[in-house]
């Protein structure tokens, strides 16, 4: 699974995106997420929500490897960085209720190897700039 989540301002209009791809890397699900006003922080760890939804709606008993380019998210979620902030808490809190966290595990990936899910939540912050819902037939990442 791969997702990202930004935001144009910080906080700004925002926007998150998330795909599930098979161990061939055919995309198997994608969801692009417009958030309105949020930090970048809110848009990356929507983005993980997102992604681990669609990987339960596919196989709730998936072993799955999250990638993002969130080193905060990779970072906090594996349980090596404090989470402070309480936006941040609940929202990770949240992200670890969707699946057992012995199923997941978390990778951090070079912003250049994101760029799918850097796409979905670009479309995402595109659909919120213009107060519209995300179009997945107009997305540039299409489901096989």
């Amino acid at each position: 699974m791969e997702a990202d989540g930004g935001s144009r301002g910080n906080p700004g209009i925002a926007g998150a995106g998330a795909l599930v791809r098979d161990k061939k890397g055919k995309v198997l699900a994608a969801k692009a997420l417009p958030l309105g006003k949020a930090s970048n922080n809110v848009a990356e760890y929507s983005g993980l929500i997102a992604g681990l939804e669609l990987v339960r709606d596919i196989d709730p008993d998936a072993q799955v490897e999250v990638r993002m380019d969130s080193k905060l998210v990779v970072e906090q979620m594996s349980g090596r960085w404090k989470i402070k902030h309480d936006d941040m808490k609940r929202l990770a809190h949240q992200a670890s209720q969707i699946l057992s966290p012995m199923q997941v595990t978390y990778t951090w990936i070079p912003r250049a190897k994101n760029g799918d899910a850097d796409r979905l939540s670009n479309e995402a912050m595109d659909a919120s700039a213009a107060g519209t819902l995300w179009n997945p037939a107009a997305s540039a990442i299409q489901v096989n």
